[in-house]
């Protein structure tokens, strides 16, 4: 196996390499701390090696906006996890998502400087940017993620974990009632010619419109 130093991996692009053992991947995660740009999975003796480029970060730091105007309009506690590395030796598996939350399991976590998922739960919502390039969902399932969103250019498709396989749907559950699965897609196209801070200003007045109108009658979420 290559050195991590003679690796060179284009902005989009990844490697694969079979017949890694654990010891081997760790060391790469090691040799590799300078260069977070690249991520990880490791998934029972093969790793991938991946590098974002330049709107996979942009398009990810947007969806995590809004995500978090969401949660704090709506008054949930919540814990943004980033690209942290979850592993468990265990399972053989390991996993750097573009971005992670705990929602319902945030109490569980709130006080944490490591998790360890051999006796903390994994994040209740994972997100994949540009995941049809690199899906990695049997290894989100194995750790026991509630919900997988993965964004394919202007798509988002949702997915939540029902007996230890992942199924699509129309609605998260971590936010019954709203359409997240068109909304986030367009505020996010938005976005590329209103600028962020307008669109998240906007997303946020929508928030609070929206949950008033829900407390009424036959209301309309419609964007």
């Amino acid at each position: 196996m290559p050195q991590v130093s003679q690796l060179y991996i284009a902005p989009g692009q990844s490697v694969q390499f079979r017949a890694v053992t654990w010891r081997q991947y760790k060391k790469v995660l090691e040799d590799l701390s300078p260069h977070r740009a690249i991520r990880l999975a490791y998934n029972n003796g093969k790793l991938i090696m991946m590098r974002s480029h330049a709107k996979q970060e942009d398009d990810k730091e947007i969806i995590s906006d809004l995500i978090k105007a969401l949660l704090e309009e709506l008054s949930i506690d919540f814990r943004s996890f980033g690209s942290t590395t979850f592993e468990r030796r265990s399972d053989l598996k390991a996993i750097e998502p573009d971005q992670c939350f705990y929602i319902q399991n945030e109490k569980a976590i709130r006080d944490k400087r490591q998790i360890d998922l051999k006796k903390d739960p994994a994040p209740d919502l994972a997100i994949e940017i540009d995941a049809e390039a690199r899906s990695h969902p049997d290894i989100y399932a194995a750790f026991g993620v509630s919900e997988l969103w993965q964004f394919n250019q202007t798509e988002l498709s949702i997915h939540q974990l029902r007996a230890g396989r992942y199924q699509t749907v129309e609605e998260s559950s971590h936010f019954p009632d709203l359409p997240i699965k068109d909304l986030l897609p367009y505020c996010l196209e938005q976005s590329r010619t209103l600028g962020r801070n307008v669109v998240i200003r906007d997303f946020r007045r929508w928030v609070r419109d929206t949950q008033q109108r829900l407390s009424e009658p036959s209301a309309d979420v419609s964007i």
